[in-house]
């Protein structure tokens, strides 16, 4: 009677099992790795208890598992990350397009899926896509870092094994300020009809170190005529941060011409040219301001709060190069006269 049973019982196991490729054998094996792993929590409990606690542990066992398995392409959370950034302005979401799309053009890194990217993958896109240019690198890995802290938020990952790169060091190269003689080219094509109109510009750049993207978004009521200051507000500053900004040498301005014409990017571009320059360094006119700042006033707190920065630190390694005293002098009191 008790062979019978058990025939049955195998019979009835081979039928449930029909189109899955396990035997018999194997779920005995399967069950007995299940109870010794629960240990005290199977230990003893009658057929039935065991049953149901076996059922919670598969059921748990399978969420785990499609959650795990639950993941999007570097491609779909990289566009996702870009999407989710509202807050950006629009110079600064091209930028950031621009990095996210040099990443993707890397062969095979599009269909990627996220969760399953470890690090060696993640240094091999950015080796391919930004190796030729250690800031670029440093700036590729930071958005790639970005996307993973995105996924890991939406669930579609773990972990960030970004993180798990090291930033090389890059070395800033110091910006020479304008000299004297540069200076006073740029500011004698503002004489000429065709430039009068970015005259104040160019003296809030070159007198006020305030950077050409922060000029270009000041408007009239950002400029305080009677307390000679300009503010450069959090929507506007480059950084998220404002700052008021002292107007030095505005005495032969007249508040008419305090104004940022438009087109302005395109009016920069002709001065410069008009001025001679073939080759332009970016801020260049920030880091003159500073220069010529230290060496005239030489006070680095007051230099430190009129630039924006939150420490000395940037404008020692990057901002300040050695000026003699009586060029700075020289820029100062053209300040004044410039008009």
């Amino acid at each position: 009677m008790k062979t019978s049973n058990n025939t049955q019982k195998m019979a009835l196991a081979g039928e449930l099992l029909r189109g899955v490729e396990l035997e018999p054998s194997d779920l005995a094996r399967l069950a007995l790795e299940a109870v010794e792993g629960l240990g005290e929590l199977a230990r003893g409990k009658p057929r039935g208890e065991l049953v149901a606690l076996l059922r919670r542990v598969i059921h748990a066992g399978t969420v785990a598992i499609e959650a795990a398995e639950q993941t999007v392409t570097l491609a779909e959370a990289a566009w996702a990350s870009v999407a989710a950034r509202g807050d950006l302005r629009p110079a600064s979401r091209r930028d950031l397009r621009h990095f996210v799309r040099r990443i993707l053009r890397v062969e095979g890194a599009a269909e990627l899926p996220l969760r399953g990217m470890n690090a060696a993958q993640c240094r091999r896109i950015l080796e391919e896509a930004f190796g030729g240019s250690r800031s670029s690198f440093v700036k590729g890995r930071v958005i790639l870092h970005s996307i993973f802290a995105y996924g890991i938020r939406r669930e579609w990952c773990d972990g960030n094994p970004v993180a798990r790169i090291e930033v090389p060091v890059v070395k800033e190269k110091p910006i020479a300020p304008l000299t004297l003689a540069e200076v006073n080219r740029l500011q004698k094509v503002c004489e000429r009809k065709p430039y009068r109109a970015m005259r104040f510009s160019l003296h809030l750049m070159l007198y006020c170190g305030i950077r050409p993207a922060e000029v270009q978004r000041l408007q009239r009521d950002d400029v305080f005529w009677e307390d000679k200051l300009v503010l450069i507000r959090p929507q506007v500053s480059k950084t998220g941060g404002g700052r008021a900004v002292p107007l030095r040498g505005m005495q032969q301005f007249r508040r008419e011409e305090c104004m940022i014409p438009r087109n302005w990017l395109r009016r920069w571009h002709e001065l410069r040219q008009a001025a001679g320059f073939t080759h332009w360094v970016p801020d260049v006119c920030r880091h003159t301001f500073a220069s010529y700042h230290a060496a005239h006033f030489r006070n680095l707190p007051v230099l430190q709060l009129e630039m924006g920065h939150r420490d000395c630190s940037l404008l020692r390694s990057r901002y300040m190069m050695p000026t003699r005293s009586r060029e700075a002098a020289r820029f100062w009191e053209d300040a004044e006269t410039f008009a």
